[in-house]
């Protein structure tokens, strides 16, 4: 696992801490939705139903959209079971995310 990917896991760990996250399928659509979210985090081991869906509706509400590790590392790095989609709700820490990824 590469530098930067170790520090988004961690970034993801303080988002969770400071309640400007969502995980799960169902909260972070609900978010999004309501126009709550800055940054959409995709397992890249998701169905591949479940990355178009949430591909698709962050494209159609002008969200970003990225796809990073696995499930498991996903929830292990918000200290939660695994996840397949994290929401980002705070802009700060969706900024960085994407600096980071980039």
């Amino acid at each position: 696992m590469n530098n930067n990917i170790e520090k988004i896991h961690s970034l993801l760990g303080l988002a969770m801490r400071a309640g400007k996250l969502v995980s799960g399928e169902d909260g972070t659509m609900l978010d999004l939705k309501k126009g709550k979210l800055n940054l959409i985090i995709v397992a890249e081991d998701a169905s591949n139903n479940t990355k178009k869906l949430f591909k698709d509706k962050s494209s159609f509400r002008k969200v970003d959209y990225i796809e990073l590790s696995t499930k498991n590392d996903l929830g292990v790095s918000i200290g939660k079971d695994s996840r397949a989609v994290i929401g980002i709700k705070d802009i700060g820490f969706a900024n960085k995310i994407v600096q980071l990824m980039n």
